[in-house]
């Protein structure tokens, strides 16, 4: 694929929402939390279809946010749905420079064939090698992925099967990952923005596309929440907010700020 390129006076105002450099002494890695939505916050048209939203601006400016992480991180869904490249197109950006991808798979259901774009990309010298994170006592070593310069990284898991954000966070951290910019899918992006994890996400970089999808669609809205009166309020808000205009479409880059009058 042809390489991308992102001006400079885009990146600019992108800074303050970035991983601090030097990284912080934090026991988990800066985590971003980006994603590309409709009009009507949808991801795609339906569960499993790969939808593209992001204009080309934009698109660039997913890949240079890339090049400032330490890694991407995606669910297992969207990594069998979409087959990602899961590296940095930018111009001039090295090897040294690609993130590590990393793919949160509890149950190992992606089956690898070693023709994954991910793992190609490898092979090719144009991307690192893939990370799967699993809950311990999985299953046996995957050849196919260790052949292609990937790794499993075995976490405890929790209910239903599930692995908590925070171990995974923190394995990530263990591992040297300073910073995560997390991508999707739909599940990944809602868990993320539940109360009980979004004290974890540092920023938020929201590409919002001139298009509704309509009705049955993978859409991204948090828990509704309700106050001492029983009466509904805002699930969250952004602090810190700007609004970046990316040819037709628009960016939102904000920090969480965790309403507290509600139960």
């Amino acid at each position: 694929m042809s390489t991308l390129t992102f001006p400079t006076s885009s990146q600019t105002p992108l800074y303050p929402y970035l991983p601090s450099n030097p990284p912080s002494p934090s026991p988990l890695p800066h985590i971003t939390l980006t994603y590309a939505t409709s009009l009507d916050s949808s991801l795609s048209l339906s569960p499993g279809l790969q939808t593209h939203l992001s204009g080309p601006l934009s698109k660039a400016m997913t890949h240079y946010l890339r090049s400032k992480h330490s890694a991407i991180l995606i669910g297992v869904g969207t990594a069998i749905a979409d087959n990602p490249g899961l590296n940095c197109r930018l111009e001039n950006v090295g090897l040294r420079e690609q993130p590590r991808p990393i793919v949160v798979d509890p149950n190992r259901r992606w089956r690898f064939e070693g023709e994954e774009r991910v793992l190609r990309n490898w092979r090719e010298g144009r991307g690192k090698g893939l990370v799967v994170i699993s809950k311990k006592g999985g299953e046996e070593r995957d050849l196919v992925l260790e052949g292609n310069g990937g790794e499993v990284w075995e976490v405890e898991g929790g209910e239903e099967g599930k692995i908590a954000w925070e171990e995974i966070f923190r394995c990530c951290k263990g591992r040297g990952v300073d910073s995560v910019m997390v991508e999707g899918g739909g599940m990944v992006v809602n868990e993320l923005l539940r109360r009980e994890n979004l004290w974890m996400v540092g920023s938020l970089i929201v590409t919002i596309a001139p298009t509704y999808l309509g009705r049955g669609g993978v859409v991204v809205s948090p828990e509704g929440r309700i106050d001492e009166q029983g009466r509904p309020v805002a699930a969250l808000r952004l602090g810190d907010v700007r609004w970046l205009p990316m040819g037709e479409d628009v960016v939102l880059c904000g920090k969480p700020q965790i309403i507290e009058q509600a139960l």
